[in-house]
């Protein structure tokens, strides 16, 4: 298998995992919140807490296997998608890693208050913003992919 199409299936798989990691945490708040159930609320938030563990590296990983390989200045589609990782990147430094940490820690407090709903509304915005910009990601990744396709099946024939 040739190494491009290794790097490319671990940016892959990488881009993919974050993308469920997040789209879990969302899914799994908002059913918390729901239920109205604080244990439940604070087990979520826990557990999001601990699953940066995962998420981190996921996107640490995601973002370095794409810029090994489109290189220094990425033009198009490539240079579209580093746009986005960069504010992703920074959205989740910035926004979503502290909000977590602190819903978790207030969370472990019982302390499901007027605080935590603001804060908890600013991480489902961010988080949002974030799976919306992954996902145009791995639609321009898909689109890349099958352009390499079809012009290295044209230059079989």
């Amino acid at each position: 298998m040739p190494a491009r199409s290794t790097a490319s299936r671990a940016h892959a798989a990488a881009g993919v995992l974050a993308f469920l990691i997040i789209s879990m945490f969302l899914i799994a708040s908002a059913a918390a919140e729901l239920s109205g159930d604080e244990a439940l609320i604070a087990a979520v938030k826990r557990a999001i807490a601990w699953a940066l563990l995962l998420l981190i590296p996921a996107l640490i990983a995601t973002g370095a296997s794409g810029f090994a390989m489109v290189g220094g200045r990425p033009a198009g589609l490539a240079g579209a998608k580093l746009r986005r990782m960069r504010f992703i990147a920074g959205n989740g430094v910035l926004i979503l890693v502290p909000t977590a940490l602190y819903l978790a820690w207030k969370a472990r407090q019982g302390a499901i208050d007027s605080n935590f709903l603001a804060v908890q509304a600013i991480e489902f915005l961010a988080g949002a913003t974030n799976l919306f910009l992954m996902g145009l990601n791995i639609r321009d990744g898909l689109a890349m992919t099958k352009r390499r396709r079809t012009a290295s099946a044209a230059r079989a024939r």
